[in-house]
């Protein structure tokens, strides 16, 4: 039987009354010794004696830990969760996440996200080889207009550009520079799109076909345009969590390449290879098809 203070105050009232330890003991259903152990305290120290709260005692992390924590913060800006696997795998140090987490809502860092304690309805899906698929949208932001190109294998972006306004041309000029960069690889399989009109994608006829400039310009480097489902953005999914990314940390840095280094170059929460999380960069070379392999290091001997 579990005692309690209530139980503790019987048997010391039953045993000041005469009874014997043996038959208190068989009534609290406890062994005799227990029973002997609290008359013995409430002798010594002429109180009740107090139980013990149940469970290990609450460790407090260490000032090391905490200059450790917010290290990787500002090098990674990740929540808990992710943290906890850096500190594992790039520091050597097991701190669990919910130490993590309290230290940051402490800080200020971090809060509650009821959203993030809900199931997930959408299982996430993701191509196999890097530029087999890549997303491209506009996101604006307190005026800026931002224009991604994200490889869906390995979130890396393969290009971005902001800009004060949006339209086709931009759209053709953010494909360029990805072209120029990436397409001595490979050229993209497949460019996934909205329905706006900065692709020309909201001229569309009763059958789901349409033209533009756009388009064309995309279709003459050997990769097809395809669309997302009308009012579906979950298809996009990926550059809608880029994004969100985008709008907390773009101000730590001055200019836009300096963030898409960062963001290439961080470990990705989606990204697990043999149990260690991959940045976009490494994740990009690794899940590139092998004859696109070949093909750059036989650029890198010539």
């Amino acid at each position: 039987m579990k005692l309690t203070q209530k139980k503790i105050r019987w048997i010391v009232k039953r045993y000041e009354d005469g009874m014997p330890t043996s038959e208190i003991a068989f009534l609290m259903n406890v062994t005799e010794r227990r029973i002997r152990q609290i008359i013995q305290s409430y002798k010594e120290k002429g109180r009740l004696p107090g139980l013990k709260k149940p469970g290990r005692k609450r460790r407090e992390l260490t000032l090391e830990e905490k200059e450790i924590i917010m290290e990787a913060y500002e090098k990674y800006k990740f929540g808990a969760r992710l943290l906890e696997r850096i500190l594992d795998e790039r520091y050597g140090v097991h701190i669990p996440h919910n130490k993590i987490h309290e230290f940051l809502k402490e800080k200020g860092i971090a809060q509650e996200n009821k959203n993030k304690q809900k199931k997930r309805k959408w299982v996430r899906y993701e191509r196999k080889y890097s530029l087999s698929l890549v997303h491209m949208d506009w996101h604006e932001k307190d005026g800026l207009h931002i224009c991604v190109i994200e490889d869906d294998a390995s979130r890396y972006i393969l290009s971005a550009i902001e800009k004060e306004t949006t339209n086709m041309n931009y759209s053709i000029e953010a494909v360029t520079l990805m072209v120029n960069n990436y397409y001595w690889i490979k050229p993209a399989d497949q460019l996934l799109v909205d329905n706006g009109s900065e692709f020309g994608a909201h001229r569309k006829d009763k059958n789901g076909e349409w033209d533009s400039d756009f388009k064309r310009f995309v279709i003459s480097y050997g990769t097809q345009v395809i669309t997302t489902r009308v009012k579906h953005p979950q298809t996009n999914g990926k550059l809608e969590r880029l994004f969100s990314n985008y709008n907390r940390f773009r101000e730590c840095f001055s200019r836009i390449d300096e963030w898409i280094n960062w963001y290439n170059n961080r470990p990705h929460g989606s990204l697990e290879f043999c149990g260690y999380l991959e940045t976009p960069y490494e994740a990009f070379w690794r899940k590139l098809p092998l004859e696109s392999l070949i093909h750059v290091m036989e650029e890198k001997i010539v």
